[in-house]
Parts: structure tokens; C-alpha cells; sequence
């Protein structure tokens, strides 16, 4: 767990592990172990090339820098951190809080994610900030932390949002980052981990997709959510063919078995 008086490196490690092994792992598994073999219910049916993958892990080594560097500038410092909502006794403000800050960070985070996103995709700025993410048309999971620099600075700017809006300790910190990764990974993995009909169910309906993202990187257009999809229905901007994608991705293995029989 990244101690608030730790020195950069050692943020530098925690994140630059934790981006190897999920990350490494997701790609080992569905791109390494099992792709033959799951390769129909891919969402896109191609494989990225390696120049995608050196691409993605070469910009992920400048966003694993700024993403210690931030945490280490506002909390490695005392002076700083007192100027923070940054506690450490999980007590000071009641066990209830403590829990329901989790939820709460996610949805602040998802709402910072919208509208930065929308932002990001405003013509005098996406070939500035955002172009190299969307460089992976076909994501793979290396994607997931693919950032130009200074779309990096945006992305981290959520740490200070929270720091300097809600209380939060160093485990809300490191489980919410932590969760945050995972999603990050699963939303560039590639393939759709969510059940068939998932989306259609009454939270389903809710919920940021592998499926919703991979439509992003492909199409450029909509689907800007991160966890939920609260704001992009609001807002009109969910795709209108992603129920039929969804189905038409979960309907392969549906197929493939049924031709079989």
C-alpha cells in the first residue's frame, strides 16, 4: 500500500507492478494462453499488431511517471498534505462514511471521466491530447494506461479532485486506483466478460461494457463513460447500435454451439 510519506520511486514501483501484472496478465491469458481458442467471441476479430503493442507500453511507461509523481507531489510532502481532505484514522469520520466513500469516488471519478473525455474529443484538442490513446483503434489491454503526457496530467487530475473535495485515507486511495486499473483493463481487453443479455438488465443497463469502450476506440464517436453509463444516456451520447453489438458479440459462443449439435 503507497505510504503517504513514501518517496517517488516507491510510487513509481507500486503502480509500474500493479500496471505489469494486471495488465500483463490480461494480455497473457486472452492474447497469449487462449486466443486460438477464443478468438471468434473477440469483440473486433483481429489482433492488434506489436507496433500497437510497443506503442501502448511506451506511452504507459511516461503515465506510470505522472502517476506517481502527482500522489508523491500532494501527499509525500507533510506541508502539502496538511492543505488535503487526507486523513488516517478511519475513525474520524465514522465507519459508515468510510465505506460509502468508495461508491462516492467512483462517481465522481465517472463524472470527471465524462466530461474531460467529451472535452478531450473537441476538434482543437483531440489531436493534441487524445490521439495517441485513440491510436489503438483495436485496444489491447497495454492500452489501458496509453496516454499522451499531457492527457496523463487530465487522467491523474482525478486524484486531486478527490483529495481536495472529499476525506479520503490511504485505503480508499489505494483500492480505488487499484479498482480503477482493473476496469481500465477490462475496458481495452478486447473481449466482453459480462453475460449475454447483461446490458439489457436493469443494472446492466447502467454499466460501462468492454463492448461500450471497444466501440469508442473503434468508431471515435460516443460511449465516453467510464464505469456507468448514467451521463452518456443523459446526454445522448450512447451509441445506438451498442445493444445490438453487445448481442451480436455474446450471440457468437451461442452459435458456434448450436452448429455443433
Amino acid at each position: 500500500m503507497l505510504h503517504p510519506d513514501g518517496t517517488w520511486i516507491s510510487y513509481f514501483l507500486v503502480i509500474g507492478i500493479r500496471y505489469i501484472v494486471i495488465a500483463g496478465l490480461a494480455f497473457f491469458v486472452w492474447y497469449v494462453l487462449l486466443k486460438k481458442r477464443i478468438l471468434f467471441k473477440k469483440i473486433q476479430l483481429r489482433i492488434p499488431s506489436n507496433k500497437d503493442y510497443r506503442r501502448e507500453i511506451f506511452f504507459s511507461l511516461f503515465t506510470m511517471f505522472l502517476f506517481a509523481f502527482v500522489p508523491w507531489f500532494f501527499l509525500g510532502d507533510a506541508a502539502i498534505r496538511k492543505t488535503t481532505t487526507f486523513y488516517k484514522d478511519i475513525n474520524q469520520h465514522g465507519q459508515l462514511y468510510f465505506w460509502l466513500a468508495f461508491p462516492l469516488m467512483l462517481l465522481i471519478h465517472d463524472t470527471y471521466f465524462y466530461w474531460i473525455h467529451r472535452l478531450m474529443h473537441h476538434p482543437k484538442l483531440f489531436r493534441i491530447l487524445h490521439l495517441i490513446h485513440h491510436k489503438s483503434t483495436n485496444p489491447s489491454p497495454w492500452a489501458a494506461f496509453s496516454f499522451h503526457p499531457l492527457e496523463a496530467v487530465l487522467e491523474v487530475g482525478i486524484l486531486v479532485v478527490l483529495i481536495y473535495t472529499i476525506p479520503v485515507t490511504k485505503a480508499h486511495l489505494f483500492f480505488f486506483f487499484l479498482f480503477q486499473m482493473f476496469y481500465n483493463v477490462y475496458g481495452h481487453l478486447g473481449w466482453e466478460l459480462f453475460p449475454q443479455n447483461f446490458q439489457r438488465t436493469w443494472i446492466g443497463r447502467w454499466i460501462n461494457t468492454s463492448v461500450t469502450h471497444n466501440q469508442h476506440h473503434q468508431y471515435f464517436t460516443g460511449n465516453y463513460g467510464l464505469y456507468f453509463l448514467f451521463w452518456d444516456r443523459l446526454m445522448g451520447t450512447l451509441r445506438d447500435d451498442y445493444d445490438a453489438k453487445f448481442d451480436e458479440v455474446k450471440g457468437r459462443a451461442k452459435r458456434l454451439n448450436e452448429g455443433k449439435k
